[in-house]
């Protein structure tokens, strides 16, 4: 046993940080009427998400799973009118580990109702250029970031081109295996490191990313994911959607998550068909957003690793 893995790995002065961003974040929805809830973190449900695992756990003799976002609690108070709201808490994830991640890890998360996707990036815009006080923002597609920095159409390229543009942009020892790793491998390791410096907000993204975001057709026609992703300085910080209400639909999605889990050998836990009542018995019209606080921590005292910004990460917890 190592003598001093008792101590927290983040200086006093980081906590100190930490705590002041929490306290600007709650006044800055305080400012906008945006109420604070809480959900479980706890909870029956796992993520059907092919590419996040809950963490099980027991909970009074039953299988339950650490919540790995609070989605799904918001959205069901959104069925029952709760209005705007946000969420500031733990969230949970198997296997994150490194230097951007923990598994136990703090999540803002908030929902605006009668909103699209584009008036809450707006918002989001303004939570960032408050916080880390940056000033150059700047908004553009999926496709124009694409065209910009590879010359292709992400939308409209083959399976083949893209497959292509992978081997040509980045050495791998595998290829990937459909047409959206390739999209996510060229976006995490050649794109985001060519965005630059200033708050990158990434807009309409391709149809089969479309999660948990409805779909829609672009000025050009092409069905994109009314969803946005923002960057700073090239580090993903927020994930928002102009949510999907449509309950048949998410229910197919859901469907086709736990297919692909199937096909491709991972666990298989029961989905929330909570949420799909609650799209049926009618969920408001709303953005959604979730931003990584830790993350954002980072970003405003100029940390290298997430566990310079947490008190206990895993190996200390």
């Amino acid at each position: 046993m190592t003598a001093d893995l008792w101590r927290p790995s983040a200086t006093i002065e980081a906590l100190r940080q930490r705590a002041a961003l929490l306290a600007d974040i709650r006044q800055f929805f305080a400012e906008r009427r945006v109420m604070e809830v809480e959900v479980p973190v706890i909870s029956r449900r796992a993520t059907s998400d092919p590419h996040i695992e809950s963490i099980p756990a027991q909970c009074s003799g039953a299988s339950a799973y650490l919540a790995t976002s609070p989605e799904f609690g918001l959205k069901r108070l959104l069925a029952a009118g709760i209005g705007d709201c946000y969420y500031l808490g733990k969230a949970f994830r198997q296997g994150e580990a490194g230097g951007r991640h923990n598994p136990e890890f703090t999540m803002l998360e908030w929902y605006r109702c009668g909103w699209d996707d584009h008036q809450l990036m707006d918002e989001v815009a303004t939570l960032l250029s408050q916080v880390l006080d940056i000033r150059q923002v700047r908004s553009l597609s999926y496709r124009q970031l694409f065209l910009h920095e590879l010359q292709l159409d992400p939308h409209s390229a083959s399976d083949k081109d893209l497959a292509r543009c992978v081997e040509r942009e980045m050495e791998l020892s595998f290829s990937p295996y459909d047409r959206s790793e390739s999209l996510d491998l060229l976006m995490s390791h050649r794109l985001e490191p060519a965005m630059g410096e200033g708050i990158t907000l990434l807009y309409d993204f391709p149809a089969e990313q479309a999660a948990l975001a409805r779909v829609t057709a672009d000025k050009q026609g092409t069905q994109v994911a009314r969803r946005f992703e923002a960057y700073v300085g090239g580090l993903e910080l927020a994930n928002g959607y102009w949510e999907l209400t449509d309950s048949a639909e998410q229910l197919r999605r859901f469907e086709a998550d736990l297919d692909y889990r199937r096909i491709n050998g991972h666990t298989i836990n029961p989905f929330e068909e909570r949420l799909v009542s609650a799209l049926q018995a009618g969920m408001p019209e709303c953005a959604g957003v979730a931003l990584g606080v830790d993350r954002l921590l980072m970003l405003a005292g100029g940390y290298e690793s997430i566990e310079e910004v947490i008190a206990f990460p895993i190996e200390r917890a």
